[in-house]
């Protein structure tokens, strides 16, 4: 059971570093120049974080050759999601309220795309999720 909840935990935990440390980025510094900063931690780390768990057979050469497109157009997306939630922030939202439309909106999306795109099964308690999510977005944002 902790191989399902640990990285549920990993997730959430990070999420709301995340939002904290995008809300108190300072708002005169250029948002890519600390973007750049983000991502030159984030490669030093995960670059660590390959080699301590590729145990002692790691070749970087033969695994980079083995990644798809998913990796990067991940790339390119983080940026995205990166810049909007720092513009977002700077914007004036909320952290209560930036966060919870924005996931509130992704998680509907998401849905829809399982459906339609992966042939995940909708349900009665998914389609009453997504017509509370909508509603709660609507009496949020009146």
């Amino acid at each position: 059971m902790w191989n399902s909840i640990w990285p549920a935990l990993l997730v959430v935990g990070s999420n709301v570093l995340y939002h904290i440390s995008a809300k108190e980025t300072p708002q005169n510094i250029n948002a890519f120049l600390s973007l750049t900063v983000t991502y030159l931690v984030s490669a030093a780390f995960t670059l660590v974080m390959y080699v301590a768990s590729a145990g002692g057979g790691h070749d970087i050469l033969r695994n980079l050759k083995s990644l798809n497109w998913a990796s990067y157009v991940l790339g390119l997306v983080i940026v995205g999601l990166e810049a909007g939630n720092l513009y977002l922030y700077r914007a004036g939202w909320k952290i209560s309220l930036g966060s919870l439309v924005c996931n509130i909106t992704v998680a509907v999306a998401l849905l829809i795309i399982g459906v339609s795109l992966y042939k995940e099964t909708l349900g009665i308690k998914q389609v009453m999720g997504v017509v509370l999510c909508l509603a709660g977005l609507a009496i949020i944002n009146s």
